[in-house]
Parts: structure tokens; C-alpha cells; sequence
């Protein structure tokens, strides 16, 4: 019974580990493409309207890419995986943000960002856990 206990423990501690790997990679994505589009707007006449479009673009992305890598391994729940992906990546923006930007509020172009990001999570989960199928 305690070897049982134990091996459930292990599984969810695995599971707690790719989740959270899969955030740390969906983050450095960001903060990679983030820098590419700063500096595309910085020495090129593109227009800082695509600003709110290319953020959501590439959270999305980076949270696609972070959920398949840590539903890779596992054989089910790539949902659900793939979704806390995606809300630890939102949960730490907003609270980062609500933190560091003075009159930070939670607005449409948000609850957009959170619907997409949460969209991506669950999307990059369901491809991670039927990737070797």
C-alpha cells in the first residue's frame, strides 16, 4: 500500500516538474520574440499598431510550444496539462504586472489574452501527449 502511495506521489511530483518546465520554456520564447519584435519596430518603419497583436501572437506561441514539450512524456490529461501551461504562464504576466506597471488593469485585451493563452495551453497539450502515438 505504501509503495502504491509512494509511485502516486513520484507521478504528480513528474507531472508538477513538466508543467512548470513547460512555463519556463513558453517564458524564454517570449522574452526571445519579444526582443526580436523590439528590435524590428526600433530600426524598421513597421507601425507600433501591431504592439497588442504581436504580444498576444507570441504568448500564444510560446505557450503552444511550452505545452507540447511537457505533455511530451505522459500519456493522458494533455488537456488539462497543457491549460496550467498556459494559466502559470498568465497568472505570473499578470501578476508581474500588477506588481511593476503603475495603473495596471485587467481590460478586454486581456480576458482576449487569457481565452488564447488558455486555447494554446490545451491545444499544445492534446498535440504533446498524441506526439508518439
Amino acid at each position: 500500500m505504501e509503495k502504491k502511495e509512494n509511485d502516486c506521489k513520484n507521478a504528480l511530483k513528474g507531472k508538477l516538474i513538466k508543467i512548470l518546465l513547460g512555463s519556463m520554456i513558453s517564458f524564454i520564447i517570449s522574452l526571445i520574440l519579444l526582443l526580436v519584435i523590439s528590435l524590428i519596430l526600433t530600426y524598421t518603419n513597421v507601425s507600433e499598431n501591431i504592439i497588442t497583436v504581436a504580444v498576444i501572437v507570441i504568448s500564444a506561441l510560446s505557450i503552444l510550444v511550452g505545452s507540447i514539450i511537457s505533455a511530451l512524456n505522459i500519456n493522458k490529461n494533455g488537456i488539462l496539462n497543457g491549460a496550467l501551461v498556459g494559466a502559470i504562464y498568465m497568472i505570473t504576466i499578470y501578476l508581474l504586472s500588477s506588481i511593476f506597471v503603475s495603473g495596471f488593469e485587467i481590460n478586454m485585451q486581456s480576458v482576449i489574452m487569457i481565452a488564447v493563452s488558455t486555447l494554446a495551453g490545451m491545444i499544445g497539450g492534446i498535440i504533446g501527449v498524441n506526439f508518439h502515438k
